[in-house]
């Protein structure tokens, strides 16, 4: 803490403008700037040296809290003995180690990780794993993808498009064709101050069935969704309705993703919420709570069917044209390795779910309020 509070003395830059902020007004934040100069466990230090309870965890994303030593001091020793590491062609061990790591976490046979930097990126490449795997296997007339009103699927184009919050929307022109939505879960009437998930609302998972009444299943290639949708307000899904969707999914060969770049490691009270509801989907996003927030990462699991899939052919052409530079970045690996490590250690998944039902009722409170 001594630290963290002698860095609160460092002053304010002498000017804030070259930076465009993100998700920020910025003319408004320019005049009022709210700096964080330190942190720790679950405290942000101020510019003027006050703590700052970090209610939010981050963007979602510091589930261990911040600054934990054995994450730091990983990253630290890794920064001393491998930088950086090509990401085509070459690895390092690490990578490999990490991604065993998270497969074994996953429920299922989602036995296989690719890894890149972000939650958008591991959405786009979701997304491009869906469509690249009808087309391995001759179907490559699959080529729309299904999102859903108010889901948030990060920045990128492929996220944007299959995203259903308008205001991450309109500025971008068209997007991509051949892109739905299905009905959002939501319905204020029918589940307001529900604990837990609602009774009302698996039928909704139905509406899939209604687009491909409209576009035929041999065009859609897969459907995206949280699990629990977070960005537009933490919307539990309907009982049933995660279940309902994946048997319609299977009922026409349509692939489904679900988006945990939020829900991933611990914040359901397991590593997945794939595993919380007990429904297993073909891929998984993940970013995030992976490295604790302490350097960006983020990656898809695959389904052991769909990376057999892409194992074809002779085995010196490269199976499929996708990556980033630094994707398995060797100071992210550390990091997701020493986070796993503390996620083990200090049992945070379990405490998690333990502190459920108490949060459930404290939250049905504010009601009154």
């Amino acid at each position: 803490m001594a630290q963290a509070q002698a860095q609160a003395k460092i002053g304010l830059p002498n000017d804030l403008e070259p930076y465009w902020m993100p998700f920020t007004a910025n003319r408004a934040f320019k005049k009022r700037p709210r700096l964080v100069v330190g942190a720790k466990d679950m405290h942000y230090i101020t510019s003027d040296g006050r703590r700052l309870i970090d209610g939010s965890a981050g963007l979602w994303c510091t589930n261990a809290g911040h600054n934990r030593v054995p994450i730091v001091e990983a990253i630290q020793r890794e920064a001393a003995t491998l930088d950086y590491a090509p990401a085509f062609q070459f690895s390092h061990p690490k990578a490999f180690e990490l991604a065993s790591r998270v497969a074994a976490l996953a429920p299922g046979d989602l036995d296989h990780v690719f890894f890149c930097n972000s939650g958008s990126e591991a959405v786009d490449t979701a997304l491009k794993i869906a469509l690249a795997y009808h087309n391995v296997r001759g179907n490559g007339s699959r080529v729309r993808l299904i999102g859903r009103e108010r889901g948030y699927h990060g920045v990128g184009f492929g996220g944007i498009a299959v995203g259903g919050i308008v205001n991450n929307r309109k500025q971008f022109g068209a997007l991509f064709a051949g892109v739905d939505h299905l009905q959002m879960t939501y319905n204020r009437e029918k589940q307001a101050f529900t604990i837990g998930e609602p009774e009302w609302g698996a039928h909704l998972a139905d509406d899939l069935d209604r687009l491909v009444a409209l576009h035929d299943a041999s065009t859609i290639a897969a459907v995206i969704v949280e699990p629990v949708a977070a960005s537009t307000g933490v919307l539990p899904p309907p009982k049933g309705y995660l279940e309902r969707l994946r048997a319609i999914c299977d009922k026409h060969g349509i692939l489904l993703i679900f988006d945990e770049v939020i829900t991933g490691f611990g914040r359901m009270g397991y590593a997945f919420a794939a595993e919380r509801y007990g429904v297993i989907p073909d891929m998984i996003t993940f970013a995030k709570g992976v490295t604790s927030g302490s350097v960006p990462m983020g990656g898809v699991l695959v389904r052991k069917g769909i990376y057999d899939a892409f194992m074809k052919g002779p085995e010196h052409v490269i199976e499929l044209f996708h990556g980033y530079t630094y994707s398995a970045h060797p100071l992210a690996c550390a990091a997701g390795l020493a986070t796993l490590d503390l996620y083990r250690e200090e049992g945070l998944f379990e405490r998690g779910s333990s502190a459920r039902a108490s949060w459930k009722l404290r939250g049905r409170k504010l009601r009154w309020r």
